[in-house]
């Protein structure tokens, strides 16, 4: 019998709320996470496959895991796990590989005298997972929509996780109502493509918040990434009312050339999304914008690339998330598109998007300095206390206080970090 795991998780909140829930099943069941210098019985590895490095980093880590505790079980799940499953049970001490669906049958497997297979071939995906938890201590996620129906030409996430899936809006706000009954004040609503949310049924994601945001107690969500074709008006204007909805978005771009954008197979063209970011800022100024976007995909010449910029430098937008393409087998991309970006040229269009989103961000921090906001206060953490402003900027106070975890108190921004991502603040 098991009585003491590892949790190791790569990859999207998404697969962090999930092994969040395996490990709450396991607790439930008398198998506890390991305390500093413990040894596990078992070591469960939830997985990305969103690019080929992120496939090598679970490798690694697996390989570590071995190496370290060459006497514990490994369980593999998550997305590498669920599209190269022969390549993971291969790994050395693997005894489990687990579809992403069946991640909860971890808890039956760990605590079970018979055991399966090395690998559980996933089922047909079509039965939505649910699971909420907490991310650290003042934060939770709430898994709403799973899978995706979009297929890009550069994307496995849909071969990965399967069709579009969400829970009931009677069961998600049930669970909303929970962490507010455990003292949660911020939930993250999560998902593969949660503007998807109700793929199948009369609802939408908009019905969904307005009942989210009827709960007492939970005093911040967050949208967690959302698709600019699913980014209704309805929802912007529904959160610049709200006061519990924070004026807080995340919009995947990936390429602001429309011709890129067609070779991607995404469902919107720059116009559209610029529109977007016109009404969020047109409905809440003080609005923070982060955004998605790739460098180098296949098709991405010189010369797109350059519009692309010009694209995003063009845009009030808070924060750029850039990373550079990836091939990923399987895909369309490979067989559709010829041209090849390569890697140093790759590397060269990181750095010029790197630097226009510090820019964006230094942009969009400098009138806030003398404001006076709301801010969750985290837990101390490295003798530093600190939490978020509604419009998601990260505030550090000068000195420790434990008291103040948990709680929405108002701060005034003094001053700005040099790299601009954080500022020093003080109670008001």
């Amino acid at each position: 019998m098991h009585h003491k795991a590892l949790y190791a998780t790569l990859g999207c909140k998404l697969n962090f709320a999930e092994t969040g829930t395996i490990a709450a099943a396991l607790a439930d069941r008398g198998v506890f996470r390991i305390s500093a210098g413990e040894t596990p019985d078992v070591c469960i590895v939830n997985t990305c496959s969103v690019t080929a490095e992120a496939d090598r980093k679970c490798r690694r880590l697996i390989r570590s895991l071995h190496n370290r505790y060459p006497m514990a079980e490994i369980i593999v799940t998550g997305c590498y796990a669920q599209l190269q499953p022969m390549e993971v049970a291969a790994l050395p001490g693997v005894t489990l590989v687990v579809g992403i669906n069946d991640k909860l049958a971890i808890a039956d497997y760990v605590t079970s005298a018979i055991k399966p297979a090395p690998y559980i071939p996933a089922k047909d995906i079509r039965e939505f997972m649910p699971s909420c938890s907490r991310g650290d201590r003042t934060r939770y996620f709430l898994k709403v929509q799973d899978g995706c129906n979009y297929w890009c030409s550069y994307c496995t996430i849909p071969a990965a996780r399967g069709r579009s899936r969400s829970g009931t809006i009677e069961f998600l706000t049930k669970q909303a109502r929970q962490v507010a009954a455990e003292g949660g004040k911020e939930i993250v609503i999560t998902g593969v493509n949660i503007g998807d949310f109700g793929q199948g049924t009369d609802k939408k994601f908009i019905d969904l918040i307005c009942e989210l945001d009827k709960i007492d107690g939970i005093e911040r969500y967050r949208i967690s990434s959302i698709e600019p074709d699913l980014l209704t008006d309805e929802i912007i204007d529904f959160v610049s009312h709200s006061k519990r909805f924070m004026p807080h978005f995340h919009i995947p771009l990936q390429c602001g050339s429309d011709e890129v954008l067609r070779l991607m197979r995404r469902h919107y063209q720059s116009s559209l999304f610029a529109d977007k970011v016109t009404r969020i800022k047109k409905a809440m100024p003080h609005a923070f914008i982060g955004v998605d976007l790739m460098v180098g995909t296949r098709g991405e010449s010189l010369e797109l690339f350059e519009e692309s910029k010009r694209f995003v430098e063009s845009l009030p937008i808070s924060r750029l998330h850039v990373f550079p393409y990836s091939e990923r087998p399987g895909t369309r991309a490979l067989t559709a598109i010829d041209l090849v970006v390569p890697q140093e040229e790759k590397h060269r269009r990181m750095q010029i998007m790197t630097e226009i989103s510090v820019n964006k961000q230094r942009e969009f921090s400098l009138p806030f300095i003398g404001e006076i906001r709301p801010v969750l206060i985290e837990h101390v953490n490295h003798g530093k206390t600190g939490g978020f402003t509604d419009n998601y900027l990260r505030v550090e106070l000068p000195e420790p206080r434990p008291d103040l975890a948990n709680k929405v108190v108002n701060v005034r921004l003094d001053s700005l970090s040099a790299e601009a991502d954080k500022f020093i603040g003080t109670i008001i």
